[in-house]
């Protein structure tokens, strides 16, 4: 029999920056800068990942972001164009509600919160953030929700 060869098919990432923060440490010989970039990959099918980069640049904390982020994807289970239950998030102070939404409702939810949705590519949820509104803490709480959802064949 002949062997046949099967190429994988690349996954493309959507990527979107949620937040990008200045940091400067205070030396003896001054202030030392450098940035972090909070960011979100997602192929729009039910893979997410996050992860923070960090670097003396801009673009060099994005890009560290996005590599980190690319590796530290998972599945979510979907039902339909929305989530199979409602289900709430926590990560330190933060806390973010999650609720199924019928079709057609869209994304309601505030910029962390949109940004890991549509990654996942999620189109009907209403969500809350309850607590803290820190954009890191926020995300972490969103992704702890997202991954303690339980697919409709174990419910």
């Amino acid at each position: 029999m002949p062997q046949v060869e099967v190429q994988a098919q690349p996954v493309e990432f959507i990527e979107k920056i949620v937040s990008i923060n200045r940091v400067t440490k205070v030396t003896k010989g001054g202030k030392k800068l450098s940035f972090s970039a909070l960011v979100v990959v997602g192929d729009t099918k039910g893979r997410v990942g996050y992860a923070l980069g960090k670097a003396n640049e801009v673009a060099d904390s994005i890009r560290k972001g996005l590599s980190k982020a690319k590796r530290q994807t998972f599945n979510v289970p979907l039902k339909g164009t929305t989530i199979p239950h409602e289900v709430i998030g926590e990560f330190g102070a933060a806390k973010v509600l999650l609720k199924p939404a019928s079709e057609g409702t869209g994304v309601i939810a505030a910029g962390p919160v949109r940004a890991v949705c549509e990654a996942a590519g999620i189109k009907d949820i209403l969500t809350k953030c309850l607590k803290s509104n820190n954009p890191i803490n926020v995300v972490k709480a969103t992704i702890a929700g997202l991954k303690s959802l339980k697919s409709d064949e174990n419910a």
